[in-house]
């Protein structure tokens, strides 16, 4: 099996993407956890980190699923897969979400973006 942690390659016309996805614990009270999907284009150093974060509605794998899984409860999507990863980065970059390439980097909400790629209507509250 490979190595899941790997700093991976995307090319999408004459950009080259770097990408990785990482499980974070938070230390607050709630002790939850997220998925992060970092995306740079390569030769900068600007990263944009898509959080998925654990809460009502929200799941990420925690060890219940594979690495790199987010789901709704519904439709689950791997973060490993290139073609996922293909579909974060262009509705990112139709978006501007992509810091300038001066920027250190930048962290969002990735659960909108979710729900734009599955289709789906964010949960009821």
């Amino acid at each position: 099996m490979g190595n899941d942690r790997r700093d991976r390659r995307l090319v999408v016309g004459d950009t080259t993407w770097r990408w990785t996805v990482r499980h974070r614990h938070h230390d607050g009270a709630d002790g939850s956890c997220a998925e992060l999907l970092s995306l740079r284009r390569e030769g900068t150093s600007a990263v944009l980190r898509l959080v998925f974060r654990a809460g009502e509605g929200r799941y990420v794998a925690d060890g219940w699923w594979y690495s790199g899984s987010v789901t709704n409860g519904r439709e689950l999507v791997n973060l490993h897969e290139p073609g996922v990863v293909r579909r974060f980065v262009d509705m990112a970059a139709t978006d501007g979400l992509f810091p300038p390439d001066a920027a250190r980097g930048l962290e969002l909400d990735a659960w909108p973006l979710y729900d734009r790629l599955i289709g789906a209507r964010p949960p009821s509250p």
